[in-house]
């Protein structure tokens, strides 16, 4: 009778080796993440564990898929996607002109004003950026704005939706680690203002120090009637409302994130139709984004989860805690500078959510037993995954903001102008790590 070779006699430091040798090899094939960490899951259940242990895939494929947070993901997913189609985005760029255009640097301010916003009534970056890329791009280039100055903004102000809530990394986080989402929005609160505002005042400082860089709007192009100025307000009043009302129900404790998710939805719905731009070609495109990107993080979700549990049977969780707890003088700080260490390498090749489901379930059990919480680490993984957005060679915002760019703007451009913007993101990160009451103030 035919038996199986047995993998499991190379011992499991090989065997991770392999693992990891095999994963590599089919990615760089250009074969899809999802598709990958399944083929290698079921190979080694296979070979290395046996037959029987198939059953256990489609047992945690099923747990993943149920859990009755995840419902929220779609529900923000949605809300994005139907502001990308609307005049809601716009109309709050134009808002913004009425505080922040008369400053230098003005536009440069009230496009990452506009980025807060936008990443409150999301948590989606893609959209974010194209949307900026689209409305606030063109016209700092118009206006004389220095280029790598604009451009930076625009991909750094888009990644935001990292780390403001609802982010919808933060979901997912939470999933992973059985942790509330409710308490990672309100831990990221903080940390994601700090970050923002270090943006705002960087772009200040550079143009106070170098004019040239942002030259002031002409007041004739400034200037709004009464009339045009109540129509943005009023266009812009009920989605901010939505905004505050999702998080603030949140925070308050008066609703779960899944149940303010769909509030969220409906209230921008009813937005879109009141400014009279609800129809069924937006609603139809909408769902089709919205079956997109969740079908893109389930299929991830489901091959990592299967090889997360092929490799703990395998014993994997155990030998790769021991040698991240054995690293260096084994000093807590030193073991969490090597998490953050493989996370910036994942990175810069991985999507965060494959990044999240391969790494955090090892992670978060060695962040608790060094006595660290898990709700701040959190929100050090994804200001991590906000250097990920912006970094070469991978930077998904890069990317991004080039299928909306001038033809003139090549990604050699767009990443170096966002190499200042990861300077601060990296000082954000050494702030959150060194005081963690950053996001644990309200404890």
């Amino acid at each position: 009778m035919f038996e199986l070779f047995d993998l499991s006699v190379i011992g499991i430091e090989w065997g991770s080796l392999l693992m990891l040798g095999i994963m590599f090899l089919l990615l760089s094939t250009g074969m899809p993440l999802a598709i990958v960490t399944g083929i290698v899951a079921l190979i080694f259940a296979i070979f290395w564990i046996g037959p029987h242990s198939t059953p256990l895939l489609i047992s945690r494929i099923y747990s993943f898929s149920t859990s009755y947070v995840f419902v929220a993901v779609p529900m923000f997913v949605l809300m994005a996607a139907i502001l990308d189609r609307s005049g809601i985005a716009k109309d709050l760029f134009n808002a913004m002109r009425l505080i922040g255009g008369k400053i230098r640097g003005g536009v440069a301010v009230q496009t990452l004003v506009v980025a807060v916003f936008l990443a409150a009534m999301s948590g989606i970056i893609g959209g974010e950026t194209v949307l900026l890329g689209l409305l606030a791009l063109p016209q700092m280039l118009r206006l004389g704005y220095d280029r790598n100055l604009a451009i930076g903004v625009v991909c750094a102000g888009g990644a935001l939706g990292t780390m403001v809530p609802p982010s919808i990394v933060l979901i997912i986080y939470g999933l992973i680690a059985n942790v509330s989402i409710g308490d990672l929005f309100t831990a990221s609160f903080l940390p994601g203002m700090l970050l923002a505002s270090f943006y705002v005042i960087y772009v200040l400082a550079r143009c106070y120090l170098n004019p040239s860089l942002a030259p002031i709007a002409d007041e004739q192009e400034l200037r709004m009637s009464g009339a045009q100025k109540w129509q943005v307000m009023r266009g812009v009043a009920l989605p901010v409302a939505v905004a505050f009302s999702v998080l603030g129900s949140i925070y308050a404790g008066i609703a779960s994130v899944t149940e303010a998710a769909g509030v969220g939805v409906a209230g921008i719905t009813l937005s879109t139709w009141l400014r009279g731009e609800l129809n069924w070609e937006l609603m139809r495109e909408s769902a089709k984004q919205t079956l997109r990107t969740c079908g893109m993080i389930i299929w991830i979700g489901i091959g990592a989860t299967m090889i997360v549990g092929v490799y703990n049977l395998m014993g994997g969780m155990r030998f790769v805690e021991n040698l991240i707890l054995n690293f260096g003088d084994g000093s807590a700080l030193s073991i969490l500078l090597l998490m953050m260490g493989i996370l910036f390498l994942l990175g810069l090749f991985l999507d965060w959510v494959g990044i999240a489901l391969l790494t955090m379930p090892i992670f978060v059990p060695i962040i608790i037993q060094l006595g660290y919480d898990p709700v701040w680490f959190g929100v050090v993984f994804c200001m991590n995954m906000q250097i990920s957005f912006l970094s070469p060679p991978f930077g998904p915002a890069a990317f991004y903001l080039k299928s909306v760019a001038p033809p003139d703007i090549t990604l050699g451009h767009i990443f170096r102008a966002v190499l200042p913007f990861i300077g601060l993101q990296a000082i954000a990160l050494a702030l959150l790590i060194s005081f963690p009451v950053l996001a644990l103030w309200w404890q």
